[in-house]
């Protein structure tokens, strides 16, 4: 069953993804991030050409030809074919396909429609059974 973590009150969750992504990368894990947006998305890539500062984490979107090959797909539909380790949601609602990932990453901002929509999707979890964990992050 999938584990679930939620991190809230984040500052700047893309800046934090960023750094997400980069722990799980190191792990030779490989990670789908489901981004709200096409702004988010472009965000997040750009931070990951970025950091770490000795070179860029690969990444690539959905409609990329090397998205098999690649350890990082970041991307706003809610959608995802073949396998990943681990799985970060931007999104204000569960990703339709998150049961078949090893665990998943629920990064909630500090706006308060964010910290409802996270509650929400609390609830969902938690009534279909799910382990969660809850880290307050307020940095």
């Amino acid at each position: 069953m999938t584990e679930i973590a939620f991190y809230s009150a984040v500052l700047n969750p893309i800046g934090s993804t960023a750094k997400l992504i980069a722990k799980i990368v190191a792990q030779q894990r490989r990670v789908r991030v489901l981004t709200p947006d096409a702004a988010a998305t472009a965000e997040l890539g750009r931070l990951l050409w970025e950091s770490p500062a000795e070179g860029f984490i690969p990444h690539v979107t959905l409609a990329s030809p090397h998205v098999a090959h690649t350890p990082v797909v970041i991307d706003h539909a809610a959608t995802h074919e073949g396998t990943a380790d681990v799985l970060i949601n931007l999104g204000l609602t569960p990703p339709p396909f998150f049961a078949r990932f090893e665990r998943l990453f629920e990064i909630i901002g500090q706006d308060e429609g964010l910290a409802n929509a996270g509650r929400e999707r609390w609830k969902f979890y938690k009534e279909r059974g799910y382990a969660l964990t809850h880290t307050v992050m307020r940095t």
